[in-house]
């Protein structure tokens, strides 16, 4: 009997319409068996959330996608959440590898604690799975449109690279985040590189309200992308326009000495 195909678990924050989903899907399903579960609804920058509002309900459909029949589950919460239903309901094993995207926009700098993209793969990670995010550079008008305009096929080429090599080599970290630009193909240069801890996307109030009614962000993307610093996926995906490889953790310690800041502590 043959070895088993590794088991992916595919996931994104888009929802299970979103045709990045399924780019992403067509060029992993080359390497591994691919479980689709995503979120039933659109749920981008909801990050690594637990709402108690999430229904919780999974509904299982057939798709057929490029003439392929595909079995998937629509979850009624959060990427997050998505990701815990399928590893802990859906699945009949866990999966050696979690994928989530490919998102419409790039989850860059600072951006990445409220990425739902990014969040899933995190989740992934906290329940000890291999997990990689990836997006693709796209106009702000398109984050939310599923739009069909997109060509995601570079961004699927990627995905499907760095996943083998999460499945089959120990790289020193078990989370990737790809950034892809939007003009890539699969020649393009990629680089490993640093999160940068710069705010890409700008927010603005949008001008006077009425306290009384809804009140809604502006979001915008900064131009002035020279003044990045390089070696951080701002610059790489921006500037130098190649796929920008981040690896990440959990570990959110502050990486500075202990006995000094007890020391400072102890000054009062």
């Amino acid at each position: 009997m043959g070895k088993q195909k590794p088991q992916i678990l595919l996931t994104n924050d888009d929802g299970i319409e979103s045709p990045g989903l399924w780019a992403a899907a067509e060029a992993l399903a080359e390497i591994g068996y691919v479980w689709v579960a995503a979120p039933r609804d659109q749920a981008s920058s909801t990050g690594r959330s637990m709402p108690t509002s999430s229904d919780g309900r999974i509904l299982v459909k057939q798709m057929t996608v490029h003439g392929q029949e595909w079995t998937v589950h629509a979850v009624g919460g959060t990427p997050a959440q998505t990701v815990l239903h399928a590893i802990y309901e859906i699945m009949d094993q866990p999966p050696d590898l979690v994928v989530s995207g490919i998102n419409y926009g790039l989850n860059i700098g600072l951006s990445v604690t409220v990425s739902g993209t990014v969040g899933a793969a995190l989740e992934g990670l906290a329940n000890g799975v291999p997990s990689i995010a990836v997006s693709l550079e796209t106009p702000i008008s398109h984050f939310y449109s599923l739009s069909d305009e997109i060509d995601f096929s570079a961004a699927a080429n990627f995905t499907s690279k760095f996943a083998w090599h999460l499945l089959n080599q120990d790289l020193g970290t078990k989370l990737l985040k790809l950034e892809v630009p939007q003009d890539a193909t699969p020649e393009t240069e990629w680089k490993v590189c640093r999160m940068s801890t710069e705010q890409f996307y700008k927010v603005s109030a949008g001008g006077p309200r009425d306290w009384a009614q809804s009140h809604h962000l502006d979001w915008s993307m900064r131009e002035d992308i020279e003044r990045f610093k390089p070696g951080t996926d701002l610059y790489v995906v921006l500037v130098e326009r190649k796929v920008a490889v981040t690896p990440m953790t959990l570990d959110m310690t502050a990486p500075i000495s202990f006995d000094q800041l007890s020391d400072q502590f102890s000054k009062r």
